[in-house]
């Protein structure tokens, strides 16, 4: 008996102050409302990074097979792909130096004489044909390596997206602002949009990243070896809008 007193007591002192709560005046206030809209479009690029790598006595021949394999690279990819962008770069050129034993205590290291050096260069393909991308990147394996893939969205596929990004975002704000009139106890008409402030935010991109192994030697790399085509999911790429607005309600 006692605790079916307590819980009706328990159930007025609930619906009490719920009426307390939905009596409390409304009329003016200002409500800082956070909306977000979201638009998920399949990718339509990718940004694909190739290498080449050798390791020689002599610097100036890791130099040399590096360039002229960097050049094939370059000729197979815009012959597979012609609408591909092209951009060459991070090139670099490092001394191997070899292991030594740590050395006994009073000892004075002599300096290091390098054993060889590497040299290596990267590429990278911007493109949009990404039916032909297995084909394109088979190809460059005959000489290059498969270092990265970026897929992603292009810049006017995104530009063409942004339109209904900012719809999504104020559909999200009529919603919200609906729920929250319906918790004030008042009719959505009561409501007046003060400000919308549009802050785009989005991941652009969606990387998938394809470890390529790297070449070493001279002799292990053969221009007519066929590499069979890979396989690859562009996957989607999900664009954000955010908003924050000011309701007043009269």
């Amino acid at each position: 008996m006692t605790v079916m007193k307590s819980m009706l007591a328990a159930a007025v002192a609930t619906v009490a102050l719920s009426a307390q709560a939905q009596s409390l005046p409304t009329s003016g206030t200002l409500v800082v409302v956070p909306a977000n809209g979201e638009v998920v479009h399949a990718n339509d690029q990718v940004t694909i990074t190739l290498a080449i790598e050798e390791q020689d006595k002599d610097k100036a021949a890791a130099a040399s097979r590096v360039n002229q394999k960097m050049n094939q690279g370059v000729a197979i990819v815009k012959k597979a792909d012609p609408q591909a962008v092209l951009k060459t770069q991070g090139y670099y050129t490092y001394a191997v130096y070899p292991e030594t034993a740590p050395l006994p205590p009073g000892s004075v290291a002599k300096p290091k004489v390098p054993t060889g050096w590497r040299v290596g260069q990267y590429l990278q393909v911007t493109t949009t044909n990404l039916a032909a991308l297995p084909k394109t990147v088979s190809a460059a394996q005959g000489v290059l390596t498969l270092n990265r893939l970026n897929f992603g969205l292009a810049p006017a596929t995104v530009r063409k997206l942004d339109d209904q990004r900012i719809a999504a975002a104020y559909a999200n704000l009529q919603q919200r602002v609906a729920g929250i009139a319906g918790a004030m106890g008042r009719n959505v008409n009561d409501a007046v949009i003060d400000t919308i402030d549009f802050e785009g935010s989005g991941n652009y991109t969606q990387r998938v990243n394809v470890a390529g192994a790297r070449n070493m030697s001279a002799d292990a790399m053969h221009y007519s070896e066929q590499v069979a085509e890979p396989s690859f999911e562009p996957g989607e790429t999900t664009l954000n809008m955010g908003l924050v607005a000011k309701v007043k309600f009269k």
